[in-house]
């Protein structure tokens, strides 16, 4: 999986107010002039620094002299975003809905790269929702954040209304209603995953306290930076104003990779495999359920009577599916990332089928399956499509899966202890079982 750029301050309990730059091109739907400003509004950081946050419709090239404080204040409309529109003489504009805040973290970086234009497209939210994009990046990355704007802007999708880019969490979390949180650190040479845990873990905490204080109180987060797991599990215990039932690990590309190889056994195509659940651990220890998945509505161990392949090369081949792509191709995946994102919010925000259901990575107090509690696990789950879900009961276990289920919630368990200091939990404590890769890894 592609890893995007972002910053990696420490969180602390001391913070600074301090006022950021925000310059926000926005199409008002009640009004018939687009209307280009910015505005301050002061929100606590987690470090005396001024947090620079603009427009990159509007953006114009600084001087290298000191700017006054007339010329960044200053604000220019760009281009298109200067022309005059009545959108209530528009007969498509009237059906609209109202604006989605969407903002995505690492929006710099190779998957986000791929996924912005889905969301601004309709192909997500569908196409009569104009969307918002808060994009958030770090210093070093300011200046791709602003090309990828100035793309999606040349792409003039009618939806996109408003793109707003900056690099403090505090300004582009601002009334969030979908937060994607993409950007995390790799795993270096030699990094252990205790490391790993703890240098991205502090990344989320932070995130979770700037969702928890300016973002939409029903706000639905994606968290796919790894290990996705347990990053969804820091944020969501750093923001205890949002429901934990809105948080999210991202494991549905580990889905969409099941399917495919279930299909290319089965010689089907991949739509005729339903059902598939994946459980546990975005890591090597994830279950990719074959006992409960269907092919043409029918048990997948009666389609595929290889069972031996079922247990064996089948799940081997979805935890590793990642590393291949790397030896193939020299980079992890994106562009399959952005989709099963895109897929994952689309399963959210419409009815599941009947009958089927999706996987994704959620909160595991009061679950059914006797999962441990209190961490965050992927299940099988349907929606109505008010972006809200419901674990699904009628699910088969046999000792495999259950063994296997099993060790996935270990690992899971321990990577909890190994961050108890991020959770309010106390001193945290690493005793991993064993030092399993994250899929993609080498």
């Amino acid at each position: 999986m592609a890893v995007a750029d972002l910053t990696t301050s420490p969180v602390t309990s001391t913070y600074t107010k301090t006022s950021s730059r925000l310059h926000s091109s926005q199409l008002s739907l009640s009004s018939t002039r687009l209307s280009v400003h910015f505005s301050r509004s002061p929100r606590p950081i987690p470090r005396a620094q001024n947090f620079k946050i603009t427009c990159s419709v509007n953006q114009v090239p600084a001087p290298v002299a000191v700017q006054t404080e007339e010329a960044k204040n200053k604000s220019e409309c760009f281009g298109v975003f200067c022309q005059t529109y009545d959108l209530k003489a528009e007969e498509e504009t009237k059906s609209w809905k109202k604006l989605i805040n969407v903002a995505v973290s690492g929006a710099a970086g190779m998957i986000s790269n791929h996924l912005l234009f889905k969301l601004a497209s309709g192909e997500v939210f569908g196409p009569n929702q104009p969307v918002a994009l808060k994009l958030l990046g770090s210093e070093r990355s300011f200046q791709a954040l602003e090309g990828v704007a100035m793309e999606l802007e040349d792409s003039l999708y009618p939806l996109l209304r408003e793109v707003s880019i900056g690099i403090n969490p505090y300004e582009v979390f601002e009334d969030a209603e979908w937060a994607l949180l993409i950007g995390a650190k790799p795993r270096g040479p030699g990094m252990e995953r205790a490391g790993l845990l703890d240098i991205n873990g502090q990344i989320f905490a932070e995130q979770g306290k700037a969702l928890n204080a300016v973002a939409s109180r029903n706000v639905k987060v994606i968290v796919v930076g790894n290990p996705c797991n347990t990053n969804a599990l820091i944020c969501l215990k750093n923001a205890p104003n949002i429901p934990a039932k809105n948080f999210h690990a991202l494991t549905r590309l580990d889905e969409n990779r099941a399917k495919c190889q279930l299909a290319l056994k089965a010689g089907v195509f991949y739509d005729k495999v339903s059902n598939m659940t994946i459980w546990g651990n975005h890591s090597t220890t994830q279950v990719p359920d074959f006992l409960n998945a269907r092919i043409n509505g029918s048990p997948v161990k009666e389609v595929i009577q290889d069972h031996k392949w079922l247990e064996e090369e089948f799940t081997e081949k979805v935890q590793k599916r990642g590393g291949l792509l790397i030896q193939k191709w020299g980079r992890s995946s994106a562009a399959s990332t952005a989709v099963s994102i895109a897929d994952a919010m689309k399963s959210l925000v419409t009815p599941t089928p009947e009958g089927d259901w999706f996987s994704t990575g959620v909160y595991t107090s009061g679950n059914p399956y006797g999962i441990a509690q209190d961490i965050v696990f992927s299940m099988p789950c349907r929606s109505k499509g008010d972006g809200d879900y419901e674990l699904v009961k009628d699910i088969t276990f046999d000792e495999y899966l259950r063994q296997r289920i099993a060790k996935s919630e270990a690992e899971l368990l321990a990577e909890k202890r190994c961050v108890a200091h991020l959770t309010g939990e106390g001193v945290a404590f690493c005793d991993l079982p064993e030092d399993t890769m994250l899929p993609g890894e080498m």
